[in-house]
């Protein structure tokens, strides 16, 4: 099985000269405004070279890489790259094809940084190897694990036991090192305990008196099988599943969702289901926000300001819950608009809660800002260069700490946001203190963006009157034979989209996060890929981590946000 919808371009690609012969064997632009390249291996390296390199491309950001399978075709593995220049907006996806007896690539982690992780990834997962990698091994699975199980053919009812002997112990880690005074360097595990390292994380360290020398980070084994479960379920079943991504900003996973595969299918959700979505996610990015600066506060000693924190998050539940019936996972975006309308009372509880959020703020603001222990603790630990983010994959509020002011809200406007007047906080010094500034201006102006939305909540329906995505109203069902079909086949055969792939990213509370998706006509995903934003940021931190002290990287690790649910899937 083989899909693709790109179409040829009437204009020879520059990448066409660059490359003459069989190096670019085709290139055409597809649906979703990316440039499409399919290369071949050999020349691989020497492309995104040149899309980084070069001026007609500055291909300064991997996105992400993913693999699918295709077990019937010859060459069975597609490995994708997803590239783009973050000052013009241009985006590049990159296909490479391998057979399964030789699926071997070269490393991009050369070119790019942010192939570390996802290098990984896909050998995890399918068993593409790549040349040259500096670590290349298991990351979502543990290494007693066997097989690749988001390979077609792979049963997922095997189960691998993983036992003492084969806990991640970097090589580094085996061998005894003695310092000047032959005394010997010390090996800590921190964590997995929470909540200092916030659930399954763990970080070997080597330590030399309290600094920090070396380091290796485990994602631990949360793993839910989202990917997997996603090619079983229907089209709109799988987005219960997307709530369990970030759990902290749930509904703005669904929303990425729906939005994804809208795009594939030509439709959009009407206004109002729009706007209610603008609203209900921005308020989880002030939720996600909340919980992530109340937790790094607490793992550093301030616990006062996680009460004022959760209070929100509590209050916001409460709107939440009133139109979708759940608080933590939601699962109230539907592909074409949403579940149903919301609460009569709508509009009541979000001017409310308007009124309601900012004294809390103002309050941790005072309490924190000008602290002068927060910000010994806090201020020149854990800095980035705005290159080094670029390169590590790094998007969201962690991104725009260092100076880069790349949002997709702005960036790439989704769902009207370019109508809303807001403002795209940016720091400059990178480090922990500035993320923590980052997140508490965007609280301010998420409380921005939904002051307007509610000022302008459009009536009308919130689901598409399209059948073949959007189930007919029930008193339809019971009273017209159209209906009652168009019912029965969106139940029992599902939503059709059309063969093809297409990468959408939206804004999320980490920054881009964005559903590679591959559909082969049928009413399942035959691929599904999340690029969750908190991957790529904790793949940087064990790098970053050296040269400072054991609290340095509490401290640190809290900034960053990292979400178990989002980070292995």
């Amino acid at each position: 099985m083989t899909v693709s919808s790109t179409q040829s371009l009437t204009e020879r690609h520059p990448l066409a000269d660059a490359f003459p012969g069989d190096g670019v064997e085709t290139i055409g632009n597809d649906a979703d405004g990316h440039t499409v390249l399919a290369v071949d291996r050999s020349h691989l390296l020497e492309i995104l070279r040149q899309l980084r390199d070069d001026d007609r491309f500055r291909c300064d950001f991997l996105s992400d890489i993913c693999g699918v399978d295709y077990p019937d075709r010859q060459q069975r593995f597609d490995v994708v790259y997803h590239l783009a220049n973050l000052d013009s907006g241009e985006r590049y996806r990159v296909k490479v094809a391998v057979d399964e007896d030789d699926a071997v690539l070269p490393s991009a982690y050369g070119v790019w940084k942010a192939a570390d992780w996802f290098e990984r990834e896909v050998w995890d997962m399918f068993g593409v190897r790549f040349e040259g990698h500096p670590n290349l091994k298991r990351i979502l699975t543990h290494e007693a694990f066997h097989g690749h199980p988001l390979r077609k053919d792979y049963d997922p009812g095997q189960r691998w036991l993983l036992t003492e002997k084969d806990i991640m112990t970097p090589e580094w880690a085996r061998e005894e090192q003695l310092d000047d005074q032959h005394m010997e360097s010390q090996v800590l595990n921190l964590g997995p305990s929470h909540p200092a390292t916030h659930g399954t994380l763990r970080t070997v360290l080597r330590l030399e008196g309290e600094n920090i020398v070396k380091a290796e980070s485990e994602i631990g084994y949360l793993h839910r099988c989202f990917e997997k479960m996603s090619e079983t379920h229907g089209w709109q079943q799988v987005i219960p599943y997307t709530d369990r991504l970030n759990y902290c900003s749930s509904m703005i996973n669904g929303v990425g969702y729906a939005l994804a595969v809208e795009n594939m299918l030509g439709i959009e959700a009407p206004p109002r289901a729009q706007v209610v979505r603008v609203i209900l996610s921005e308020l989880s990015r002030i939720m996600d926000h909340a919980v992530c600066l109340g937790a790094n506060l607490v793992d550093l000693g301030a616990l006062t300001n996680f009460w004022y924190f959760f209070q929100i998050r509590e209050e916001i539940y409460g709107l939440l819950e009133s139109c979708a019936g759940g608080r933590l996972t939601v699962s109230y975006a539907r592909i074409g608009g949403l579940a149903h309308d919301v609460p009569a009372d709508f509009e009541e509880q979000v001017r409310r809660l308007l009124d309601y959020i900012p004294p809390f703020v103002a309050d941790v603001d005072k309490l924190i800002t000008r602290n002068r222990i927060f910000r010994d603790r806090t201020e020149g630990i854990g800095v980035l260069s705005p290159e080094e983010a670029v390169a590590w994959g790094w998007t969201g509020p962690c991104l725009r700490a260092c100076g880069v002011p790349y949002d997709v809200r702005k960036a790439h406007p989704y769902m009207g946001y370019e109508q809303y007047e807001f403002d795209v906080p940016v720091a400059t010094t990178g480090d922990t203190y500035a993320r923590y500034l980052v997140r508490m201006e965007e609280i301010r102006q998420s409380l921005r963006i939904i002051r307007q939305a509610i000022d302008n909540l459009p009536g009308g329906p919130v689901i598409t009157d399209d059948h073949h995505v959007a189930l007919p109203p029930k008193e339809k069902v019971y009273t017209e034979m159209e209906s009652l079909i168009w019912h029965f086949k969106l139940i029992f055969e599902g939503i059709k989209v059309p063969p093809g792939d297409a990468y959408h990213f939206t804004e999320g509370a980490n920054g881009e996060l964005g559903y590679y998706i591959v559909s082969d006509g049928s009413g399942t995903p035959y691929r599904i890929k999340v690029r969750p934003p908190c991957f790529a940021l904790y793949q940087a931190y064990p790098h970053i981590l050296e040269g400072l002290l054991v609290p340095d990287a509490i401290a640190i690790l809290g900034s960053l946000n990292i979400i178990a649910g989002e980070l292995d899937r």
